[in-house]
């Protein structure tokens, strides 16, 4: 049986997809995947995004909508002219989101002081257009969830994307009534143990799935592709994944995670 889900999180100006987009796009549809959200991680990347959309929602209608923003990684290419080029994208009809943002202090390929300017400038600018947030972390939960206190009140909402973090750091953002999205980590046997025991405690209404395409292939597949890259198409697995590990049907999880993703993103 065929679900009808919502891919919260697709990289889809990737180069990785530069051949065969069309036929990404449809194996989404056949798959049950009726709508998909791509992530700008750059203000390069916020433009090619939504022109995706515009290319690609005349021949797949509603198909996809994208976010606009600049990834932790990006952040030291933040400027003062940033947030205005930011915002101008942010109003586009396509656009859902505020983000890629947030912090990783993991690989600190920005600085952490850059980091932290970005990212709180665009949880402002979240506020001011009334956007919810699309938000990246890595272990940087501490600094992140100081910052997120002090802006909570001031934002229509957010969504800790490809969450991997430990029990604290999920009650925290719990607490702070923003929504987690879970990806193809879930499936993998290894690593995605603690994240399995730590999925039955997010409320259906703050729970979305998403794929992080072309990264973060489910392990859990039966026949794994040979290129080794993830795809929209596959979201199925993430669902069946999420459901295995809730110990609830997959026909709840993929019903509540479409309606729960819809309010979020106002998506009609």
């Amino acid at each position: 049986m065929t679900h009808k889900l919502v891919d919260i999180g697709v990289n889809l100006s990737n180069s990785r997809f530069q051949k065969d987009l069309p036929q990404v796009i449809e194996r989404a549809i056949s798959a049950g995947v009726e709508r998909v959200i791509l992530t700008g991680t750059s203000e390069k990347e916020s433009e090619s995004v939504i022109q995706l959309c515009e290319q690609y929602n005349k021949t797949f209608p509603n198909m996809l909508q994208a976010t606009v923003g600049i990834h932790p990684h990006d952040a030291d290419q933040y400027n003062s002219e940033s947030l205005d080029v930011l915002e101008k994208m942010a109003r586009h009809e396509n656009v859902v989101a505020i983000g890629e943002t947030g912090l990783d202090f993991n690989r600190n390929f920005s600085s952490k002081v850059n980091q932290v300017s970005a990212f709180e400038a665009q949880l402002e600018l979240g506020a001011k257009l009334q956007m919810p947030l699309f938000m990246h972390e890595r272990d940087a939960a501490t600094r992140q969830l100081e910052i997120l206190r002090d802006y909570r009140d001031h934002i229509t909402g957010g969504v800790i994307h490809c969450f991997t973090g430990d029990r604290e750091t999920l009650f925290a953002y719990l607490d702070l009534d923003l929504h987690i999205g879970i990806t193809g980590w879930i499936c993998d046997e290894k690593r995605g143990e603690s994240l399995r025991q730590l999925v039955k405690n997010i409320p259906l209404n703050r729970l979305m799935i998403e794929t992080d395409a072309p990264y973060l292939l489910p392990k859990n597949m039966l026949n794994l592709p040979k290129n080794r890259r993830n795809e929209p198409a596959f979201l199925p697995w993430v669902l069946e994944g999420v459901a295995a590990a809730r110990e609830e049907s997959i026909d709840t999880i993929a019903e509540q995670t479409v309606a729960t993703t819809q309010q979020f993103f106002g998506l009609n």
